[in-house]
């Protein structure tokens, strides 16, 4: 790919986040002469970026409205007189005249679109100002075109091709897989706060996201989480800018380990090191869910991604979705994402095919399936016949609640006003819990034996549902985890962990973090840039005791070695 850029061929790049995308581009700037103009959607995410290549020693700059006149000014300056590697601008500016004719006056190597899945009507952050970026090619026809992206499917890439006019793009697409990321779904309990907490419990003071479906239970979970002594803060698009500001700058600079946020906490969450991402509800697609799971482990360091779904979030989804322009495809997304929560299969595997490549493995040893933390149910086909039998009982008039009512033998006014006491599926299943039946039939639905319908989401049986009635067609179904099960789960995590930090000393580690946060503070930056986990990991390991064996820990540059090489020493001497 790096070829290809400094060749000018035009690029479409496809790597996870954390697997390198930045250096593709930013290489072939430094190595050629002129400058690379960068289109990135977020300015705090330009911030962070320009930032980082700064205290690399990579002169870098960007042009936005945060900047004040003379600030802009400057900038110009710079730019005019080649004194800049690589400039960062939104899609806004780009479109912008006098943004054009300041470019036609600079040395531009290439353009570089950035998160470019949001060009695509396909995509998941679709945005109309992405669609426009057409004008690059009329305006720059000699210069390379290269669109990155972490997510894209099939449909997405021809559209940026499509849409930025590449011409005969090479086209490189890494794994989609994180192999450091072990993913769990559970069915949404009562007790959210509970089930929450016990995640959390896992990573004891380590850093983690909490991601919800509305504000308001932002606010909630984030005051209540407070009150059990887990400092943390809130972040959604209803508090001022300059409070998701302030919030989001104590998670970077690591004064707070737990942010609760909305969708809103995106694009330029500035910390490699986040350990675990818990989501409280469903996301609406597969895409934002590797894009919001996708922030943890960066430093490529194993990391837990937790999701607690019920069926509801699938309604409230489609009822926002339905109204929208691109519903049919919208819907599409948000049920591959309830068959990624039902489906008791690996997780890994899933992702793979979603985003359409090949899972070679038999099992990732980094999801509930494949760990053996799901169990599944012995007779299927019994359990399967059983539900959907009511179903065909209650003549699909009916929603979940209660169909599984009946199905349990609960006596409601309901049942009694339609006489369904007296169906032959009454109490069938009554030696189950009302959870048990209810996640039995939310996994027949995902798996696409069954399906809601109209307003009221009643329940109707589907073609391939009356073929598993008629014992053509078995379901895969998984149960809930029982006591000791959990149990032997916990240790097994607990081992896993003792494993992942032998020969690791903790107590100096956590004084080189520590030490880092408050350099970072001191300079206004988020801590990774200084040094991320993985390389005070190594620094507690291998315990170097002079410049030269410093040099060789992972991440150690000549720049960090001169900068920070003494100061992070002195702590490991005086460790012992």
């Amino acid at each position: 790919m790096i070829l290809s850029i400094l060749k000018g061929r035009d690029t479409v790049t496809i790597l996870p986040t954390g697997g390198g995308k930045s250096v593709c581009f930013q290489l072939p700037a430094l190595i050629s002469e002129g400058m690379a103009v960068v289109i990135s959607p977020l300015i705090s995410l330009m911030k962070d970026q320009v930032d980082y290549l700064k205290e690399m020693g990579i002169p870098s700059e960007s042009l936005n409205s945060s900047l004040t006149a003379g600030q802009q000014a400057a900038v110009v300056k710079k730019i005019l007189s080649g004194h800049v590697k690589l400039l960062y601008l939104s899609p806004e500016r780009l479109l912008m005249a006098n943004t054009i004719e300041l470019l036609k006056r600079a040395n531009v190597l290439f353009f570089v679109v950035d998160e470019a899945h949001c060009i695509s009507h396909w995509g998941h952050d679709f945005r109309e100002d992405y669609r426009h970026l057409k004008v690059i090619k009329k305006e720059f026809p000699q210069a390379g075109v290269h669109a990155f992206t972490a997510t894209a499917t099939p449909e997405v890439k021809r559209d940026i091709v499509a849409q930025l006019r590449l011409n005969d793009p090479k086209i490189s697409m890494g794994s989609v897989d994180r192999p450091n990321l072990t993913y769990r779904v559970f069915p949404r309990s009562g007790n959210l706060l509970g089930q929450i907490t016990e995640a959390i419990r896992r990573h004891p003071n380590e850093p983690g996201i909490i991601y919800c479906l509305k504000r308001t239970d932002v606010d909630e979970i984030s005051l209540k989480l407070s009150a059990l002594g887990h400092t943390n803060r809130p972040y959604h698009a209803g508090l001022t800018d300059r409070e998701r500001r302030l919030n989001q700058e104590e998670f970077s600079s690591e004064r707070i380990n737990i942010i609760v946020a909305t969708i809103a906490f995106g694009m330029g969450v500035d910390r490699s090191n986040i350990r675990y991402v818990i989501h409280a509800a469903m996301p609406k697609s597969i895409e934002h869910y590797q894009q919001e799971t996708g922030r943890a482990g960066r430093d490529g360091l194993p990391a837990d991604c937790t999701l607690f779904y019920s069926g509801s979030d699938y309604r409230i989804w489609e009822s926002i979705l339905r109204d929208s322009p691109d519903k049919e495809v919208m819907l599409s997304k948000l049920s591959a994402m309830y068959g990624f929560c039902v489906r008791p299969e690996c997780r890994h595997r899933y992702l793979s095919s979603y985003f359409g490549q090949d899972y070679e493995k038999p099992g990732c040893g980094a999801c509930d399936y494949c760990l053996g933390e799901v169990d599944t149910v012995e007779e299927p086909l019994i359990v399967g016949q059983k539900i959907l039998s009511c179903v065909a009982r209650v003549k699909e008039r009916f929603g979940a609640a209660h169909i599984v009512d009946v199905l349990k033998g609960n006596t409601t006014p309901a049942i009694e006003k339609w006489e369904h006491d007296r169906l032959s599926t009454f109490a069938l299943m009554r030696e189950e819990t009302k959870n048990y039946i209810r996640y039995m039939l939310e996994q027949l639905i995902g798996q696409g034996f069954l399906r809601r319908e109209g307003e009221f989401m009643t329940i109707a049986i589907t073609e391939s549902g009356w073929e598993l009635l008629r014992g053509k067609a078995t379901p895969l179904l998984a149960k809930p985890l029982i006591a000791g099960k959990k149990k032997e789960i916990e240790a097994k995590r607990k081992s896993r962990r003792a494993a992942e930090w032998a020969n690791i000393d903790e107590k100096l580690f956590d004084l080189l973090r520590t030490r880092r946060a408050e350099l970072a503070r001191s300079k206004g930056i988020p801590a990774y840039m200084i040094f991320s986990d993985r390389s005070l990991q190594e620094m507690a390991r291998q315990k170097p005791r002079t410049h030269e064996q410093f040099s060789a820990i992972p991440g150690v540059g000549a720049v960090k070695l001169e900068e920070y090489g003494d100061i992070f020493l002195q702590i490991i001497r005086a460790s012992g």
